[in-house]
């Protein structure tokens, strides 16, 4: 069953006059005349009945009238749809965020994509690390945010973004207050709160091992917001990703070990297809690590 034919006949059904069918569909009568016929056979009956000046459905050419406008109507639905999709008239993107990742600069890449393709709707999904690149890997997103993974999936594809350095978080009137940046070996002794979805916990934790630098862990929490309050209620500090939003009170100083850093990256499965909203916000995203995007 051939669209074209379904079309033809649903113009039938409207003038009950083949000739002026034909000319609505913009095809001669013969060829309109012989798609109806086809579409009969395959259906295996009469649809229309020519009694000299006088076209009328048959039976069963009433009874399939509805549901074949429909399935027309939803086919050039779909059409339309397919054609805005490719267009970037109407794309959706769907893209995971890790949570500690500030919206800032992401906010300023998303502010260029929607001025160069206002078509474009973005699906912003957060969560842990762990999360956003299983969602990722999973096909339920297309692309992430995240920070370089330390040993990162076979199939993935990374477009450094940019690196921002971590700080050290503290509770109005402590000891840090008075320095301007504050080296690990100053946590001597400090009570430590631990963040558990830290990308760099690790590498903190073998840092001041090999400095012989010891902190007590007063509390350890994946909630960030838990965290956050337990410092402004004096209980510790705690390592932050520079870009985090704080609550406020919460004071900061930079941490000089360049090794305390992270380098966020957008992330992709390689092999798979993308659809050319995932394409123009690659593009962007390399124009941006690369510093050449456009005011």
């Amino acid at each position: 069953m051939e669209i074209h034919q379904i079309r033809y006949f649903l113009a039938v059904c409207d003038t009950l006059n083949f000739t002026r069918a034909a000319e609505a569909c913009n095809v001669s009568q013969p060829a309109l005349t012989r798609a109806i016929k086809a579409l009969e056979d395959e259906l295996g009956g009469e649809l229309l009945r020519r009694e000299r000046n006088r076209t009328h459905l048959t039976e069963l050419g009433r009874m399939v009238r509805e549901p074949l406008a429909l399935a027309l109507a939803e086919t050039e639905r779909t059409k339309r749809e397919a054609a805005a999709f490719l267009s970037l008239g109407d794309a959706p993107l769907s893209m995971g965020v890790m949570y500690t990742i500030g919206p800032a600069r992401l906010v300023a890449m998303l502010d260029h994509l929607y001025r160069a393709q206002p078509g474009i709707q973005i699906k912003l999904r957060d969560g842990t690390p762990a999360g956003v690149l299983a969602a990722l890997m999973a096909g339920e997103t297309e692309l992430a945010v995240l920070s370089r993974p330390e040993t990162p999936p076979e199939r993935l594809d990374l477009v450094p973004l940019y690196r921002e350095r971590f700080v050290i978080a503290f509770p109005p009137g402590h000891r840090f207050n008075k320095l301007n940046a504050v080296r690990l070996e100053d946590m001597e002794g400090e009570n430590y709160l631990l963040r558990a979805e830290c990308e760099l916990r690790d590498v903190i934790r073998r840092t001041r091992e090999a400095r012989g630098v010891n902190m007590t862990i007063r509390c350890q929490s994946q909630r960030e917001d838990w965290i956050q309050s337990m410092i402004l209620a004096g209980l510790g500090c705690a390592f932050m990703p520079e870009s985090m939003p704080m609550m406020q009170g919460i004071e900061t100083r930079p941490l000089m070990e360049e090794e305390l850093q992270r380098e966020i990256c957008l992330a992709m499965v390689a092999g798979r297809r993308f659809s050319p909203a995932v394409r123009a916000f690659v593009g962007l995203a390399a124009k941006f690590a690369g510093g050449r995007a456009a005011d």
